[in-house]
């Protein structure tokens, strides 16, 4: 305690789950902190044990977890830290999940479907979280699933600052694969320096999952380099037969970028034989050495993560990270 005040000092603590340690490191550095030490193994059975070695009474408490494949074991061990501090006295818990899991099932297509988003949420309110921080929702309306304070991070600056400084060209158009995003795009566009925008006119199957058409393209394209912009890539198909339609219709270069490079099989051989010049993505996820490719630029997220862990921790604006967009 402080002799003058006699107000306890707060006491920042950074736990990692297992399934990307690297980012966790990185968002470490830039906050100037260690990981918490603990002890996490699996059972033969599957269960998963966690224990910290240091004691958590009256820390500021934050649990970083990158949801990727085996994502239901990644988002059980997350819980189960959760719990763990709650149970040792914690006095603010966040989860920093920098990919939301689950987050495609953000509403009912059809009668009898769950809204599993939603669940997430509800799991980690019970499991003890006082706050989620998050990056680039698939829908901005997950954000009213959680009950408590949702830090919605965008990695949109990220992203644009190095197609701004690797592409300094007034011939850009923004590109949505999808009608459901010519809002992003519009952002995009501003950005950039007020560029046009496009999109993808495209038809989904309910019923095949990771399956799109590509129809057509509205908008200004030919002979124009187009950025290609989405939240997340996962088996790159919709990604890849924009870039096509692009290309067909007249566009001189694709440059795809995209938050979440969640790139399930075949995502990595579609990309690397698609004609687009280069693929931006974060480190949200992990992204391995066998699902590199040459055109694929990995770029990190974790100062974004460092400063708005840094905002929450001294009860400041984390909107003011965006310039008051978040």
């Amino acid at each position: 305690m402080s002799p003058k005040s006699g107000i306890p000092k707060k006491n920042l603590m950074l736990f990692s789950g297992r399934a990307h340690r690297e980012l966790a490191e990185q968002v470490a550095a830039h906050l100037d902190v260690t990981i918490t030490p603990q002890t996490a193994h699996d059972f033969a059975n599957g269960e998963i044990f966690v224990r910290f070695e240091e004691s958590v009474r009256g820390t500021d408490a934050f649990v970083i977890q990158s949801h990727t494949n085996p994502i239901n074991e990644w988002v059980m061990e997350q819980l189960i830290m959760v719990d763990a501090l709650k149970r040792a006295s914690a006095k603010r818990i966040t989860v920093v999940m920098p990919f939301y899991p689950y987050g495609r099932q953000d509403k009912k297509h059809k009668g009898r479907e769950p809204i599993s988003a939603r669940l997430i949420a509800d799991l980690f309110k019970t499991a003890g979280a006082d706050r989620i921080m998050t990056v680039d929702l698939h829908t901005a309306q997950i954000m009213g699933f959680f009950d408590g304070p949702v830090d919605h991070l965008l990695a949109q600056n990220v992203l644009a600052d190095h197609i701004k400084k690797t592409y300094p060209t007034d011939d850009i158009t923004v590109v949505s694969p999808d009608s459901g995003r010519v809002r992003l795009a519009e952002k995009w566009a501003q950005q950039l320096g007020d560029k046009p925008i496009a999109f993808i006119h495209k038809t989904r199957d309910p019923d095949k999952p990771n399956q799109a058409v590509a129809n057509r393209v509205v908008g200004r394209v030919r002979g124009r380099l187009c950025v290609l912009i989405d939240d997340m890539i996962d088996t790159g198909g919709t990604i890849v037969k924009a870039t096509e339609a692009l290309l067909n219709e007249g566009a001189s270069d694709v440059v795809i970028a995209s938050t979440h490079g969640i790139l399930s099989n075949p995502a990595t051989e579609r990309l690397s034989n698609c004609k687009a010049r280069e693929v931006v993505v974060t480190n949200t996820l992990p992204i391995p050495p066998e699902k590199r490719f040459p055109t694929l630029t990995v770029l990190s997220i974790a100062p974004l993560l460092a400063d708005a862990i840094e905002q929450v921790f001294e009860d400041g604006s984390v909107t003011s990270l965006f310039d008051g967009d978040a």
